[in-house]
């Protein structure tokens, strides 16, 4: 399987896309208004303990206490094997959370969850600290081995290796699945890294006053070069020449073979559209998805579930007598493409597909086969549970933050909360793209710019520096021109003297 990374990054946004045989299949993306927090950890304030329900609130210095319940306290635990970033014991007895921890206290915490919707971010003081082939854990003394690591001599070799190099109680280690073929020389040198980094941590929170940040977790590009870049990734592609620097002086460091991997985008053409990821994104947002067959599955999103919807469409199959052979073509098709968006969308949470009723139960666990088989390639954790005889499957994916949709969109006013429109800072990095496209075209001098004023003050107050900046990168003149009469996410683009609108020949979707 041919698998890439393309990393397209600016001052205002960064998003990495993964694809596999050319296709699609992971999009994340950081801003620096998002104020992303998984990995972070805090010097906390216990402002509520709850018995009732075995939890505490914790003032983190965000607008909502963070949520800390009783099975996220610490806990050491006989070696076992576990996957890349640890997991508890399921059968570990949980000691009752008031006997712990008291209010007014002060407590090291780590984020494991974003805020999403009305709740706050999800805390531990379990405290892990991932480097690139071993994740520490310094209140275990736990022992592991990545699950994705299948063979057994090089699981019971790693194993040893991590006994003999980690002094006996000064923490935990789990090698992780970059970790594979893992020398003594690189084991001891990022055990001693990140035990130090953990020492110095602690030392900050000796001298801070909760709430108070004591340690932030890498960025997305730097998170995902040292978590994801290995030798199965046949390339990693970066658009920006000073994160490209960046890469290549870690890579010097802990992996000069994949030096060779990596290239700098210099075409005019956007990285993001000569692979066609912009129109990928947008495709991201619509609710149906039309599959190879001709049937359809329907995404619809609530507070407390996704529900999945699968139609045959305008497919009718070629043996027209043959109804179940029709469904069944359709519900495989469909479970491939369920698994792909959902890792797409990064839809976490409980997610329940209504596939469409069989009969026979031979094909309802060829159904359920396919959705696994498939769920297996998602690094977030999954579990799709049997097909009931309605049809529906019932299954969990592990979230962490809110979804693409959610998080570059925002509840839209015109229609009353029923839907949800593109907020101006994403709208602003439409426009930016838009412009980069008409600059490689190199067809236009002068465009005007009209969008809705809330855009328009979204550049003015937030982003000084976008119109220097992209004309000078651009040589074109450009201005802004706000129109009341827009929709919020809606923009035009006229060019020359004439003013002649061009915006369907450069806007995706």
């Amino acid at each position: 399987m041919k698998r890439e990374i393309l990393v397209s990054a600016s001052p205002q946004e960064s998003w990495v896309a993964l694809k596999e045989d050319d296709r699609l299949v992971e999009l994340m993306y950081d801003r620096p208004d998002q104020g992303r927090l998984v990995g972070d950890i805090f010097l906390g304030h216990v402002e509520a303990v709850l018995p009732g329900i075995q939890a505490a609130f914790v003032n983190i210095g965000t607008d909502k206490a963070g949520f800390l319940h009783a099975s996220d306290l610490d806990y050491d635990e006989e070696d076992e094997d576990n996957g890349d970033n640890g997991g508890r014991r399921k059968n570990r007895k949980e000691v009752p959370i008031q006997d712990v921890i008291k209010q007014g206290q002060q407590v090291l915490v780590q984020v494991t969850k974003e805020p999403i919707g009305t709740k706050g971010p999800r805390l531990t003081t379990q405290i892990s600290m991932p480097g690139r082939f071993l994740v520490f854990m310094p209140s275990s003394s736990h022992v592991g081995v990545s699950r994705k690591i299948e063979e057994r001599g090089e699981r019971s070799r790693l194993r040893k290796l991590a006994k003999e190099i980690v002094p006996k109680g000064s923490g935990g280690v789990i090698v992780r699945t970059v970790g594979e073929e893992l020398n003594r020389n690189t084991f001891e040198k990022e055990f001693k890294r990140l035990h130090q980094g953990w020492e110095e941590i602690q030392k900050r929170a000796e001298t801070a006053e909760a709430p108070a940040l004591v340690h932030r977790e890498a960025k997305l590009i730097s998170g995902v070069i040292r978590d994801l870049f290995s030798h199965k990734f046949d390339s990693l592609t970066v658009d920006n020449p000073e994160i490209h620097s960046e890469i290549t002086a870690y890579l010097k460091h802990v992996d000069p073979d994949l030096l060779g991997r990596l290239e700098l985008y210099t075409d005019p053409l956007p990285l993001f559209d000569k692979h066609g990821i912009e129109e990928e994104i947008y495709l991201g947002f619509q609710k149906q998805v039309t599959l190879p067959s001709g049937g359809y599955i329907v995404i619809e999103p609530t507070e407390a579930l996704v529900s999945i919807d699968v139609n045959t469409g305008r497919y009718t199959g070629k043996k027209r007598k043959d109804p179940e052979h029709t469904i069944l073509k359709t519900n495989l098709d469909a479970a491939r493409e369920i698994a792909k968006q959902l890792r797409l969308r990064d839809i976490g949470g409980i997610v329940v597909c209504d596939f469409i009723d069989m009969e026979s139960q031979k094909n309802r666990d060829r159904v359920l086969h396919e959705l696994r088989s498939h769920l297996g390639r998602d690094r977030a954790r999954t579990k799709a549970f049997e097909v009931s005889d309605l049809g529906l499957v019932e299954m969990t994916r592990q979230r962490v933050r809110p979804s693409l949709f959610q998080a570059l969109t925002e509840t839209c006013t015109h229609c009353g909360g029923a839907g949800r429109v593109y907020s101006p800072a994403t709208v602003v990095r439409r426009v930016e793209r838009s412009l980069d496209r008409v600059a490689a075209e190199g067809r236009e001098k002068r465009i005007l710019v009209r969008l809705h004023p809330e855009v328009a003050l979204q550049i003015l107050e937030q982003e000084a520096d976008f119109l220097p900046s992209i004309r000078k990168r651009t040589s074109m003149k450009i201005q802004l021109l706000d129109d009341p009469l827009m929709r919020q996410d809606e923009y035009r683009l006229l060019a020359g003297p004439a003013e002649t609108d061009v915006t369907e020949k450069y806007v995706t979707g």
